[in-house]
């Protein structure tokens, strides 16, 4: 029997009937606009810190604390989600952390200094934190059961493609009119998403359960997610555990997410749901996406870093090169929807760890010399193994699950992945460094007197007029060329055994995996 034959259209009878028609369309809009702007502030200051910088008259390396402020609340608020939406209710907390981010993002944009605009990104993160896994659950609870499918693939398009126009937009809008205009054309997008929703969806509240709250839970996930967040954002420029500072934070951090799990398993009303973890789908769901996040996170980092720093391509060209890869992931998304109850999901979500494995192996073989063109072709390909990755991966961890669970553990699972996506930048980007110093240290043994092809350059120089500490410092600029792509290329060689890695863990997923929220029994 098929898991769509075994699991009918109906809706629970517990539940509110499904949205049918304009409605539907309406709130799907609504919900993936919300989430898209939502996601995209993560990656939209990217581009902008130089001029934010500029403009409140702070150094580049401080205006990077109008990135790091954002992901910090952020990632505190998402394992919360749970406990707000059975506090609150899924439809309350969902319009009303709409609200907070649009009023924060305009806040954001009127900051007249860099403690304003750090205050400011800290409560729009804080805000928005429940946002995206909400919208997910807010979306599977309005679709009938054999559209569910379609929900999620929706769902995820925003998620996975948010990211990536993100630093194109950030660009357009910085160079085009200011930066108070990244946080601005959040506003009336999130207003009208959040009336939308209000509107359709108040009459649809879920059960509010007034639960107690775990105030020591609380404070352990403050602190822990706090501190490690904190770590992994300055660790790069503080030379890691060579800082006082960041072994400190590193120390506070593992002492008190030791102690939040210990407590969360065995408090009466854990203000975070570990116990999700006891279920074997949703253990390997969130593992396979965590894991497959890092090594995809870390691609998506270290490819228009080296464009940029390297190759000489401007943010709006890094961002093109970087771009094509959810041409794919869009046109494809929708396929795996609409048949996610015909497909092996196992078997869907192998395929796209061996697309990633392939083309990243692929990009591990450019040189510096490698044409716009060669190095778009790849990132067009990888776009297909997007929607056959987050589709079928979220489907997997949410079977099985009652309804009420879907918000605690679509943000659980939300955490995980923003959380692989933190650990992957501070990981890439150290181990691209560090390797471009290695790389730059070998190649510099064979830049000798008696080298043939070192004579030939310098005299090659010479011709140029250039000559003495001139030559070397180009011949120093070559080198570092050289290495920091021998060093890229290491990164996507490591990603890809990654990927390659992660079939076996996948496997140990067991169906029927049936429909995201209590389709199936476990």
């Amino acid at each position: 029997m098929s898991d769509a034959a075994a699991f009918p259209d109906a809706a629970p009878a517990s539940g509110p009937k499904p949205l049918q028609g304009g409605p539907l369309v309406l709130l799907t809009i609504a919900v993936a606009f919300s989430t898209f702007m939502e996601i995209l502030d993560t990656t939209i200051v990217n581009v902008a810190v130089p001029h934010i910088a500029g403009s409140l008259g702070v150094s580049a390396s401080e205006g990077t604390w109008a990135i790091s402020s954002y992901s910090l609340a952020s990632a505190i608020m998402q394992p919360l989600t749970g406990w707000l939406a059975k506090r609150f209710g899924e439809v309350k907390t969902f319009v009303f952390s709409v609200m907070l981010f649009v009023l924060f993002s305009m806040l954001c944009g009127l900051a007249t200094s860099m403690p304003m605009l750090v205050i400011f990104r800290l409560l729009q993160g804080a805000g928005s934190g429940p946002m995206v896994a909400l919208s997910l659950s807010l979306l599977l609870s309005s679709y009938p059961k054999t559209k569910q499918g379609m929900a999620l693939a929706m769902w995820a398009m925003t998620v996975v493609v948010a990211p990536i126009f993100g630093p194109i937009l950030g660009g357009y809008l910085t160079d085009n009119f200011s930066w108070p205009w990244i946080f601005y054309i959040n506003v009336p997008v999130g207003a009208l998403a959040g009336l939308i929703t209000w509107t359709l969806l108040r009459s649809r509240e879920t059960k509010i359960v007034r639960a107690p709250i775990d105030t020591v839970g609380l404070a352990l996930l403050v602190i822990g997610i706090g501190s490690l967040q904190f770590m992994l954002d300055n660790g790069n420029d503080h030379d890691w555990f060579a800082s006082p500072l960041i072994l400190t934070l590193g120390l506070i951090a593992l002492v008190a997410l030791v102690f939040l799990v210990i407590w969360e398993l065995t408090a009466k009303h854990p203000v975070v749901d570990l116990s999700l973890f006891g279920r074997r789908n949703f253990a390997v769901g969130v593992t396979a996406l965590s894991l497959g996040m890092l090594a995809f996170f870390g691609i998506n980092v270290v490819f228009p870093l080296w464009l940029q720093t390297t190759l000489g391509y401007t943010s709006t060209w890094a961002g093109l090169a970087t771009a094509p890869v959810g041409i794919l992931a869009f046109i494809v998304s929708p396929f795996i929807g609409k048949n996610i109850q015909r497909l092996e999901l196992r078997a869907v979500v192998t395929f796209a760890f061996m697309v990633f494995a392939f083309t990243s192996f692929w990009f591990a073989g450019f040189n510096s010399g490698a044409s716009f063109a060669a190095l778009v072709l790849p990132r067009f390909i990888m776009g297909i193994a997007i929607a056959c990755f987050f589709i079928p991966l979220n489907q997997i961890f949410l079977s099985g699950l009652n309804p009420d669970q879907i918000a605690g553990a679509s943000g659980l699972a939300n955490f995980c992945r923003t959380l692989a996506s933190s650990v992957s930048t501070a990981l890439t980007v150290t181990l691209w460094t560090h390797r471009g110093e290695s790389h730059h240290a070998s190649l510099t043994e064979y830049v000798t007197q008696a080298s043939p092809a070192t004579a030939t350059y310098t005299n090659h120089l010479a011709s140029l007029g250039i000559q003495g500490k001139p030559a070397l410092a180009v011949i120093d600029q070559v080198l570092n060329r050289e290495a920091l792509t021998l060093a890229v290329n290491d990164v996507f060689f490591g990603c890809a055994i990654l990927f390659l890695a992660l079939i076996p863990v996948l496997w140990l997923a067991k169906p029927p995996f049936g429909n995201a929220g209590g389709a199936a029994a476990h």
